[in-house]
């Protein structure tokens, strides 16, 4: 979401565990089209709404920002063809670059990106004010610079070090008004299609400013589920499936699939509604934490291809991630009904956990999780939902007691940890803590690296001992992809870039 996304991955390994299929067909070879699977309907194709990260995993091949990731995790200049940050990280000035053109077949020009910024920001005239990028609501005004018709400078209310990787954001032609329904980037594929319940089809951009696709089409096709796609990937109707566990991969032909893997930087979240009692009980939170065994949920519900996690962030960002706090829960059954008996529920509770039906790895997981959770009186009960009703209830409404969902983010550190600041629109659930709120309004204003590190790992630290919410794994991404494939790249986040793609 980004899963989220930025938001849910929201949020998600799972949120995914999404499902592609790898070999071409004769008539795909021919025409030069590449099916992926997938297994989240499409929520909305505008850049600046988008919270799904099954969103953003398409239209990442639509839109460009002034920035982008590349396949290594590295943050790269895009449609900005450099940028300046001031000493005091309070203005940023972005060289817009030439020869771009829309897929409407407008050039890009300055005033597109002031305007999509803008947008972003909530600076629009008209608009309430509300930043559509929650990390934009501190950009004060978006001009053309007075010194040159090409560049952009961003100025904020106060100083920010960590804001440049939010610039990935998509760039839209100015005044555009239907990006939701037919988006309109610079990608390098064009929205083409969209099939309700069926496909996403884009097709190349022949105008396209960088190395030009090399294959025609991509469709994103919709399964049902992740058994669904495996059926697929076996009858050879799909090409690529992203989010695969290692279990359905495994039944794969190698003469068919060449299984691609990587680290994520996903993090799967037993998520816990602090204000929902009895979970608004730290005490709670714990003797959960403690009540069960993350590598048995690995071993179930992904083959053992996950890393175990007890913190909010994935080992996958590097010297961000606090390795001291590995292993902070060991299963301890005892502890755990001793912490149960003193929030005063020594006879255990019941509890509901609503999660999406489309991703069975957060199914399964939740299933495990009541199996072990019921050796400590705790009586889970599944809600099974569909993606638009667990984006509404459970991710905006906070309209839950407990989920199972797979966070994602940008490759940045601060995107991983704002979402919990107490009035993040991100912070699903509900976690509130005054003294992590001001680090987070630190970590900005810090111009030093290892003063920040120290911010994050605080930050990291205090959540733990809050028992925020109980963290499970960072799967492990697994991508089959077609034989008659090459090029494709797993990203370290929620990304399905088909510009390197073609056919041997």
């Amino acid at each position: 979401m980004r899963h989220f996304s930025k938001t849910i991955t929201a949020a998600i390994l799972l949120a995914s565990m999404a499902f592609g299929f790898a070999s071409c067909t004769a008539s795909n070879a021919s025409s030069g089209k590449v099916t992926v699977g997938i297994t989240q309907e499409p929520g909305t194709f505008d850049p600046h709404t988008v919270v799904a990260a099954g969103d953003q995993e398409i239209i990442f091949n639509i839109y460009e920002g002034l920035m982008k990731y590349d396949s290594k995790g590295n943050l790269n200049p895009c449609l900005a063809k450099e940028y300046k940050i001031n000493d005091s990280a309070d203005e940023y000035t972005f060289t817009i670059r030439d020869k771009v053109k829309f897929h409407n077949g407008q050039d890009l020009t300055a005033a597109d990106v002031v305007y999509s910024l803008q947008r972003a920001a909530g600076l629009l005239p008209g608009s309430d004010g509300t930043a559509l990028i929650a990390s934009f609501d501190k950009i004060k005004t978006v001009e053309v610079s007075n010194d040159d018709p090409n560049k952009v400078v961003v100025t904020l209310e106060q100083p920010d070090s960590e804001l440049l990787s939010y610039f990935t954001v998509g760039i839209i032609p100015k005044d555009y008004e239907n990006s939701d329904k037919s988006p309109c980037g610079t990608g390098p594929f064009k929205f083409e299609s969209y099939s309700v319940s069926q496909n996403v089809t884009l097709s190349a951009n022949k105008d396209y400013w960088g190395n030009k696709p090399q294959i025609d089409k991509v469709v994103f096709k919709i399964c049902a589920d992740m058994d669904a796609g495996l059926l697929e990937l076996k009858s050879g109707t799909i090409d690529i499936f992203p989010h695969l566990t290692k279990d359905r991969a495994d039944q794969l032909s190698p003469d068919a699939y060449n299984i691609m893997d990587n680290a994520s930087n996903m993090v799967q979240i037993f998520a816990l509604n602090n204000k929902a009692a009895p979970l608004d009980n730290p005490k709670v939170r714990e003797a959960i934490n403690y009540a069960i065994s993350r590598d048995d949920i690995i071993n179930v519900t992904m083959d053992g291809a996950g890393v175990a996690l007890t913190t909010a962030m994935s080992p996958a960002m590097g010297k961000w991630y606090d390795k001291s706090l590995d292993g902070t829960y060991k299963k301890d059954l005892d502890k755990a009904k001793s912490l149960l008996a003193e929030a005063g529920y020594a006879d255990g509770f019941d509890l509901k956990v609503t999660v999406p039906s489309s991703y069975l790895v957060h199914v399964n997981t939740a299933v495990e999780l009541g199996s072990e959770l019921s050796a400590i009186g705790i009586k889970l009960k599944i809600e099974q939902v569909d993606w638009a009703t667990w984006l509404d209830e459970v991710y905006s409404k906070r309209n839950y007691e407990s989920t199972v969902i797979c966070l994602t983010s940008d490759y940045a550190p601060y995107d991983v940890l704002q979402r919990y600041s107490t009035d993040s629109k991100d912070n699903f659930i509900n976690y509130s803590n005054a003294e992590v709120d001001e680090l987070l309004k630190k970590i900005p204003l810090t111009p030093g690296e290892e003063d920040k590190l120290s911010l994050y790992h605080q930050i990291l630290k205090i959540m733990t001992e809050d028992n925020a919410s109980c963290y499970i794994q960072d799967p492990q991404e697994i991508v089959p992809v077609s034989t008659k494939l090459e090029g494709y790249n797993v990203y370290p986040m929620y990304v399905q870039d088909m510009s390197t793609v073609k056919f041997k």
